[in-house]
């Protein structure tokens, strides 16, 4: 998904920084009041930005100018909420654009976008709403992260589109060209990522059982779930 460095046009590029930013400001925002008011999370805050890195970097050959990898922002997501997956994603980002020559700087916003920002959204959404109607805790941890991933890949389908729409059907054409090279690799890979995110959460359940009460994962005792889910 990371799309390479000088990939896109220069107005694409300018775009969809410009349409980032707004998310990964108020991401900081959120981040910074998280910390204040529990600095008990920063463990587990740095973990959600390991898991992502390390995940992320997992890279497949696909379109080209761009891969195939798993997200892993879906976890963050689901513990942290978006708004702060959107700024841990970007620095994620920014170091693999930086360190390990994976996506690029002028293609950060546009990778922001689809992956630190879209995905984590979509996917937690899913999972709210699948715990809103009483799905078990690891089924809704599974397709929340699941539609991360592959949500991020729809996303990333439609800005390559739009950048380079085929010559006879143009960006509906080369949407279901870059969707159906994409889809390939990214729907076994997302069903992976899913897994791994329950397996995680599991250890989390066990580990930082107080942390994941605290952030509204686990309910409290003497709430039942739909107690617990409106009062997040």
């Amino acid at each position: 998904m990371h799309i390479a460095e000088g990939y896109l046009p220069p107005a694409h590029a300018v775009a969809w920084g410009v349409a980032a930013a707004p998310f990964v400001v108020h991401g900081v925002r959120a981040l910074t009041r998280e910390v204040r008011s529990n600095p008990e999370s920063t463990l587990l805050l740095g973990a959600s930005g390991a898991f992502t890195f390390v995940l992320s970097a997992l890279k497949l050959p696909s379109v080209t100018g761009s891969c195939s990898h798993p997200t892993g922002t879906g976890l963050g997501a689901i513990l942290f909420r978006p708004p702060i997956m959107a700024v841990l994603g970007t620095i994620t980002l920014l170091f693999q654009a930086l360190l390990l020559a994976h996506g690029g700087l002028t293609t950060l916003g546009a990778n922001a976008f689809s992956m630190a920002i879209v995905g984590p959204w979509a996917g937690y959404g899913t999972y709210r709403l699948l715990r809103r109607f009483g799905t078990p805790l690891m089924v809704a941890v599974f397709f929340g992260a699941f539609v991360a991933d592959l949500s991020t890949y729809c996303v990333t389908s439609v800005q390559l589109a739009l950048a380079f729409p085929d010559p006879g059907s143009g960006v509906p054409g080369a949407l279901a060209k870059f969707g159906g090279i994409f889809a390939v690799t990214q729907i076994p890979l997302a069903v992976s990522e899913g897994l791994l995110t329950v397996l995680v959460m599991r250890l989390l359940t066990q580990s930082s059982k107080g942390d994941l009460t605290r952030l509204g994962v686990l309910p409290r005792a003497g709430k039942d779930l739909h107690e617990e889910a409106v009062a997040r």
